[in-house]
């Protein structure tokens, strides 16, 4: 598995947040008809995408504040990623900077109809990267990864901590680049829509064993 060094891989996933938070500041700006626009049943407008989101940032984010909580640990400063951790990121994870390949059907809790409030869920979707930021800044003072956290399916797996945060940002980049392209179809220009994720670009990875 992949080796990180812990201060660096929390620096690398802050600056992955920061960029969902300036997108979330940019569909700020875009018109409400454009962000409930779908082209089909079958496709999510994007409010759609961005309460999809939500939904997942009302779970971990409490969820991660109390493991760090509930488990006193003291700071490490490498972090080994998990099997199932490792697998999930890069299942998720973004390989290119313009579209998803690996399309994945979401599960029906977390899928939402078009008849959302664009204000609030934009507003809880900034909110959520700002808790994020805070939950990053704990993060440095504890083991991720003796630290685990349950995932959404079923209490009896848990992620480390630090798998858990990657896979969590690794997911919003995902669907940020579905937005990004459902506006570009609508004819919005996002020339200033941040560049979500640099691939090809140095992590805080060690070493994989």
């Amino acid at each position: 598995m992949a080796k990180y060094n812990s201060e660096e891989l929390l620096q690398s996933l802050r600056t992955d947040v920061e960029r969902l938070a300036a997108a979330g500041r940019f569909f700020k700006e875009v018109d409400k008809n454009k962000m409930i626009y779908t082209s089909s049943p079958e496709k999510w407008s994007v409010v759609q995408v961005l309460e999809h989101l939500n939904a997942y940032g009302r779970y971990y984010l409490p969820a991660m504040e109390r493991a760090m909580t509930e488990k006193v640990t003291g700071r490490a400063p490498w972090f080994e990623s998990g099997f199932w951790g490792d697998y999930f990121t890069k299942s998720m994870k973004p390989t290119n900077v313009y579209e998803v390949k690996n399309k994945m059907k979401a599960m029906k809790a977390y899928s939402f109809p078009n008849s959302l409030n664009v204000d609030t869920v934009v507003n809880e979707f900034i909110r959520q990267q700002d808790e994020l930021l805070r939950l990053l800044e704990l993060s440095k003072h504890v083991d991720l990864g003796a630290v685990k956290v349950p995932i959404t399916i079923t209490k009896l797996i848990k992620l480390k901590l630090g798998d858990t945060l990657r896979f969590l940002i690794a997911h919003q980049q995902r669907h940020m680049i579905q937005a990004r392209n459902t506006l570009k179809g609508l004819g919005i220009a996002t020339d200033r829509f941040p560049v979500i994720v640099e691939t090809g670009h140095k992590k805080a990875v060690l070493a994989t064993s």
